[in-house]
């Protein structure tokens, strides 16, 4: 009875035990999974606070340009990591001691504006990377832009390219960097994809200098009338960029032959004509075959049907209309 009796209490122990550990480590894995989860929380809220600003592999700002230079020399000066300071998730290097005090005392003033972005592009609701060279101070703020190009941009309408700068730079921040429409394309009609780029990636240019279609490259690229552009090199970007009047497809590079229906219909981009200078693309091989039936009225069908298309469209999703009858069908 004495042996039975003390391997009760012995199973009784060891089940008592068991049940605290598995409480215990229950508990553990409970407090780490809370612990997991608080950390994961700050994580996204610390990123969510990030600035977004034009900075090197080390965190650096303007190219490690002295921000302090700009206002008191009047020139960029190349700052040292001796004097370092960061500031809104960005590092500042300074020329000197001074200048870094001076900024330390009041970094609003001398911050470049729109986290050392181009503020030409933001104004055109993008980024773009800069040049220290290009910089100008207006109201006691310092932009600095990507090139001359920007600049003559900029100068066009300072005030007024401040304001849309000013306005677009939440949104251009939001999706980090990436294009937004602005208010002023919101008047344009384009045939997009979700990203903005227009003939489904093809060059432009190269419908005209090459005779034929060839695909683009997002590195090359040029924003106009609320569509981006691709292209197969810099130089055909920079001609589209000097003229781009010159190249652009016509009708928002929706179907000929569809906008002498005045439907809105998509292209197949090698499906193209050159008529007399202007670029225009078409649907299929028989919406090719029936415009060519009378190529002038057909033009003038479609350059009529096109203002009232964009009063209807432009600024919405787009929907295409369904696909006409093919003429010749049933024959």
């Amino acid at each position: 009875m004495k042996n039975y009796l003390l391997s009760q209490r012995e199973l009784k122990t060891k089940a008592a035990y068991s049940k605290a550990l598995n409480n215990t480590t229950t508990s553990f894995f409970i407090r780490i999974t809370l612990l997991f989860a608080v950390a994961l929380i700050l994580s996204m809220t610390t990123n969510a606070q990030k600035h977004f600003n034009n900075v090197d592999a080390n965190g650096v700002i303007l190219d490690g340009y002295d921000a302090v230079a700009f206002f008191t020399d009047n020139k960029p000066v190349k700052g040292d990591a001796m004097f370092q300071y960061k500031y809104e998730d960005a590092v500042y290097n300074f020329a000197s001691q001074e200048h870094l005090d001076l900024f330390k005392a009041t970094p609003e003033k001398y911050k470049p504006q729109f986290g050392a972005w181009c503020a030409y592009a933001v104004s055109l609701g993008r980024i773009a990377p800069i040049d220290v060279n290009t910089f100008s101070i207006v109201d006691g703020r310092l932009f600095i832009q990507h090139n001359q190009r920007a600049v003559n941009g900029w100068n066009k309408d300072v005030t007024g390219n401040i304001g849309k700068a000013d306005k677009y730079w939440p949104a251009v921040t939001a999706k980090h960097g990436k294009q937004i429409t602005t208010d002023e394309e919101k008047s344009f009609l384009n045939n997009t994809d979700e990203d903005g780029v227009t003939l489904q990636g093809y060059d432009a240019v190269a419908y005209f200098t090459e005779m034929k279609a060839m695909k683009g490259d997002a590195k090359y690229f040029a924003r106009y009338n609320g569509a981006t552009y691709w292209f197969s090199s810099e130089q055909n970007a920079t001609m589209f960029k000097d003229h781009p009047e010159m190249f652009v497809p016509q009708y928002g590079a929706f179907c000929g032959y569809a906008m002498a229906l005045n439907k809105l219909r998509p292209i197949d981009p090698t499906i193209f004509d050159i008529i007399d200078g202007k670029l225009i693309l078409q649907h299929s091989d028989d919406a090719y075959k029936q415009f060519h039936k009378d190529v002038a009225a057909n033009v003038m069908k479609a350059n009529n049907n096109w203002p009232g298309q964009v009063q209807k469209h432009a600024g919405k999703k787009v929907k295409y209309d369904k696909a006409a009858k093919p003429v010749d069908a049933g024959k």
